[in-house]
Formats: C-alpha cells, structure tokens, sequence
C-alpha cells in the first residue's frame, strides 16, 4: 500500500532543507539519473527538482549577468579619430561594439543599451 504524508498546521507546504535539496540535487546529478525515479523516492514533486536545478544555475551562474573583461591601457583598442580621449566602457556585443564615455549620463547608457538588446 502507498505512503501518504499529513501535514497539519497553518502550514500548507513542507518545507525542504538545504541539505536535503543539495542531497536531491547530487543524486540528480548521477550518470544515467531519471528525475522522475528520483523524486518518486524522495517524496517530491519532479517540477519542483527542475526548478530547484534551474535556480541552483543561476546562482552559479552569476544571476544572469555578463562576463565583464577588463583589458589593460596597452592591449585597449585605440580610440577612433573625433573620440574624446575622456575615460570610456567599450562594449562588445554579438552584432556592435559601443564606447560609452565616461560623462554620459546614466538615461543615455540605458536607453542605448536597451535599444541593442532589440
């Protein structure tokens, strides 16, 4: 016959531990794993094992955020002709490459980096 779990109380979700989720998430992680096996046997839906993996990703993956590379003044590409010699962040995109001094103001880099991201 099945197990079935009470829970009582104000509480209407069980409440997972970190080292259990970590547990979870290394058994996962195995060679040849099946997620639906694996969350049969810890009692866990396999929707919340996905977004328990989704979540771990970004954490290690920096929370979405690019990998920022700083380049020494000697190696930096030579400012174009009419360039202001004032600091500046080149950025590097797939399809352009934009230099943003450093008195742009903060409306103008957003704007501008909103309209390459479209």
């Amino acid at each position: 016959m099945g197990q079935i779990t009470l829970i009582t109380g104000g509480e209407r979700r069980r409440r997972w531990s970190e080292e259990d989720r970590t547990r979870i998430l290394a058994a996962v992680a195995e060679p040849g794993a099946v997620i639906a096996d694996i969350a049969r046997q810890a009692d866990v839906c396999s929707s919340l094992i996905y977004k328990w993996r989704r979540d771990a990703r970004c954490v290690t993956a920096g929370a979405g955020f690019a990998e920022v590379k700083i380049a020494d003044a000697d190696v930096a590409p030579a400012l174009q002709p009419g360039m202001p010699e004032a600091s500046a962040i080149l950025i590097e995109m797939k399809t352009a490459r934009i230099r943003i001094c450093a008195n742009a103001s903060p409306t103008l880099v957003a704007a501008t980096l909103k309209a390459l991201r479209s």
